[in-house]
């Protein structure tokens, strides 16, 4: 190909960004990439996770405001450009039954409704290669399971003429792939590497918990390396203060063990308009060549 590579990374809320596939964006960044995240929510309904600041009111009143400018942090530490869709968080129900979703949240949208922004903006900037996540939204968010469904939608929909008329000229992504970093190889590795080193792992609850559940193995087609954006991710996802603690369990595997065990960041190839050769080190595998 001649004309700039260009990759979209479509997320539920900011901080999500940084926690998946960051490292792989500033990779191509670094390459010459253009890399747009698209942020469906406002994190409007998020918690204060980070310790360090709960009990702050100035932050849970102005909670949307304050991860705005979080985002603005992120994206420019990660070196992309970013856009938000305009939906609000649906929040996190929890209870036994679940309590019902807030009227008008991103989640009880019609799919319709929800799908256009997206179209519009991948008519917009003409991505070549989106991310998004499984079926089963990672975990399952009522906004990351919508996000699947609308980036499934929106990936079919975008280069059809006839579907969603004013929102720019047809544009046909090439591939798709779902979000696979938080699998199970990964982690059973990453905590063999820290009981090997005699060291306390924070995978061992994860484990059992996996093991309990009788999760499915999701297939990993696509490992890129990018060891050495590990730390522009970690930076990144610090920028999310009210979301994450830098003495955390996100950071208890020190930075040279997952460089060594883990180098890559890993996605499952869902859809694809040009032919592949699994598994692949590169999410323009098949196009590049073209």
């Amino acid at each position: 190909m001649t004309e700039r590579l260009r990759l979209m990374a479509v997320h539920a809320h900011p901080d999500d960004e940084s926690s998946k596939g960051a490292a792989t964006m500033a990779k191509y960044v670094s390459e010459g990439v253009d890399v747009l995240v698209a942020t469906c929510t406002g994190g409007e309904r998020g918690s204060i996770l980070n310790p360090k600041l709960q009990g702050d009111p100035y932050l849970e009143e102005h909670i949307h405001e304050v991860r705005a400018k979080e985002m603005a942090e992120a994206r420019e530490i990660l070196g992309v450009r970013q856009e938000w869709l305009g939906f609000v968080d649906s929040g996190l129900p929890e209870g036994d039954p679940l309590p019902p979703l807030p009227e008008g949240c991103f989640a009880l949208q019609e799919l319709e409704v929800a799908t256009e922004p997206l179209v519009r903006l991948i008519r917009s900037f003409r991505p070549h290669v989106i991310t998004t996540y499984d079926e089963n939204g990672g975990y399952p968010h009522p906004d990351h399971i919508m996000t699947h469904k609308v980036s499934m939608a929106a990936f079919e929909a975008a280069g059809d003429p006839e579907r969603f008329p004013g929102t720019g000229e047809p544009w046909e992504p090439l591939k798709l792939y779902y979000n696979q970093g938080f699998n199970r190889p990964r982690t059973v590795a990453l905590h063999e590497a820290m009981l090997a080193r005699g060291l306390d792992s924070p995978y061992g609850e994860w484990l059992e918990r996996w093991d309990a559940a009788d999760w499915p193995e999701r297939q990993l087609t696509t490992r890129v390396p990018c060891a050495e954006f590990f730390p522009v991710r970690d930076k990144a996802l610090i920028a999310h203060a009210t979301q994450i603690d830098p003495d955390g369990g996100w950071f208890k595997v020190p930075m040279e063990i997952q460089q060594e065990v883990w180098p890559t960041e890993d996605y499952e190839l869902a859809r694809s308009r040009v032919d592949t050769s699994l598994p692949e080190s590169d999410l323009f595998a098949g196009i590049r060549e073209n």
